[in-house]
């Protein structure tokens, strides 16, 4: 046991060290920032020459120099030709969210929804390339209100999920007009979960005393440290539940369709198997999605970019370690998350 807190003094130490360093450059960012805001800017990215550079390049690699030459000059007939037939063109305007535990690219997500609202109507799309197992209440539920803007807009909304959209991640999906999924993306996870050590026993073999004081039967109902009781247990499941009824209730207002009781048990289901659960619209990627519609309308890519200066980028660096390696432990232990 000796060697145990020998050790647990040790990681101590090493956990302080990196703490202190993140802090310096956290202040010497801070600092930076004061004396030079640094804005983000918003990247439009045209898919339509994206896909069709990819095709002419394979056409031209199998050509010899005479065909290849040809092949430009009718390219750029063509060209000429389809060009008074764009305006009337439909439009879709392509968005990225991959989430982590505290749902973190919202802030970019609500950037890129405020430039597209004031340009895109009611005869344009937009799609949400999305990918998150899901996090925090509160992170996601702020995500998941972004893309209720667009819905509340009236503009039609396309969720594509390639990997994973469960918990939080579901909870953002659903709020799409329609949802497509590939084959094996696993969805679903309508659930809440908690969960945290207790060290009470450990400390009162040892004859350590830890005291919680609270003001409020329910400040804390349970604690790492302290003793649990069977009221605070209690009161804890009582909120777990309470979180679960909003988030079927959530999920049902945007997909009446769905059976959420018989959805909602905390399931992960593959592509095929969410469809015959009616958790999703229709089997495809995203890649096989946008080239068909590529074909028919205009694919503009938009991404909102913050500019970081050196200091910062070696600050948010350290501290995505720091985060790795204890909050992201912490948080999956202590806090709620969908």
């Amino acid at each position: 046991m000796e060697i145990f807190f020998s050790y647990l003094e040790f990681l101590a130490k090493i956990v302080t060290v990196v703490v202190a360093i993140v802090v310096v450059l956290a202040s010497v960012s801070a600092m930076r920032r004061r004396g030079r805001q640094s804005p983000g800017q918003l990247q439009v990215k045209k898919l339509n020459e994206f896909f069709s550079g990819l095709q002419q390049r394979l056409e031209l690699s199998m050509l010899d120099k005479k065909q290849a030459k040809r092949f430009i000059k009718d390219k750029a007939k063509s060209a000429k030709l389809e060009k008074p037939n764009k305006e009337s063109r439909a439009r879709v305007f392509v968005l990225d969210f991959d989430g982590d535990i505290r749902a973190s690219a919202t802030d970019n997500l609500r950037n890129e929804i405020t430039a597209l609202l004031n340009v895109a109507t009611k005869d344009d799309e937009v799609l949400l390339r999305l990918q998150s197992g899901g996090g925090l209440v509160s992170s996601y539920g702020l995500a998941a209100s972004q893309l209720v803007r667009i819905r509340d807009a009236g503009i039609p909304l396309t969720i594509c999920i390639d990997k994973i959209a469960a918990s939080g991640g579901y909870m953002m999906a659903c709020i799409g007009n329609k949802i497509i999924s590939s084959p094996f993306a696993m969805l679903g996870s309508i659930g809440v979960v908690a969960q945290l050590p207790n060290l009470n026993r450990l400390l009162n073999r040892y004859d350590i005393d830890f005291e919680v004081l609270t003001a409020g039967e329910f400040k804390r109902t349970l604690t790492v440290f302290g003793k649990n009781t069977t009221e605070g247990r209690a009161k804890f499941q009582q909120d777990l539940e309470v979180t679960h009824e909003l988030f079927k209730n959530f999920v049902s207002t945007y997909r009446p369709s769905l059976n959420v009781n018989a959805v909602a048990t905390g399931e992960v289901w593959l592509g095929v198997n969410a469809l015959k659960n009616q958790l999703v619209d229709e089997i495809k990627t995203s890649d096989e999605y946008l080239t068909s519609r590529a074909k028919e309308a205009e694919l503009y890519h938009l991404q909102y970019v913050n500019r970081k200066t050196f200091q910062e980028r070696v600050g948010l660096t350290a501290s995505a370690v720091l985060d790795r390696v204890l909050l992201n432990w912490i948080s999956r232990l202590t806090q709620h998350r969908y």
